[in-house]
């Protein structure tokens, strides 16, 4: 009998002190970022922009002219932009701007253009948003196929881990 009540005592001790697992619920990141507020920059070039006012604008690292990097401080991330002029020569920027997107595919989970028309200003290019493992998130090309040629690049100043964002955003 004394066997038996010591059973009981402990089987009933471990059954009440389990606790309940319940599978957390699908959650996303919830990101803040302060408003962001935008001014013109020109550079001394043939082109100009809006900036957000929280970007830090340097120029490129070879210090070819027109070419500039728009440092992201709060996002760790910088925008690469390169400027050419074109001189009979659109067919291949148009191949060179097309392959960079394209040298990701390895990595990338998906690579989605979108095109850019603006029949008002007679300009064109590409977004393309690369999706997964990949170094680079956005490329970009804009033109007026007679004189001015521009791409750009976003990347993120950390070692690109999709995987791991995806599972944190999955489990969170």
């Amino acid at each position: 009998m004394k066997r038996f009540l010591i059973l009981f005592f402990l089987s009933s001790v471990l059954i009440s002190c389990k606790e309940e697992n319940l599978p957390k619920p699908k959650a996303f990141l919830a990101l803040n970022y302060p408003e962001a507020v935008y001014s013109e920059y020109k550079p001394d070039c043939s082109y100009s922009f809006e900036i957000n006012n929280l970007s830090r604008v340097a120029p490129a690292r070879n210090n070819v002219s027109c070419w500039l990097n728009i440092n992201y401080p709060l996002l760790d991330a910088t925008v690469f932009i390169t400027y050419q002029q074109v001189n009979n020569n659109i067919d291949s920027l148009l191949m060179d701007a097309q392959k960079l997107p394209l040298q990701h595919t390895i990595k990338a989970d998906f690579i989605e253009g979108d095109v850019y028309t603006n029949e008002q200003n007679k300009t064109y290019g590409m977004f393309y948003e690369v999706d997964g493992d990949a170094a680079s998130q956005a490329q970009f090309y804009v033109t007026d196929s007679v004189k001015h040629f521009i791409t750009g690049s976003l990347y993120f100043n950390e070692k690109p881990n999709f995987d791991s964002i995806m599972l944190s955003c999955i489990l969170s």
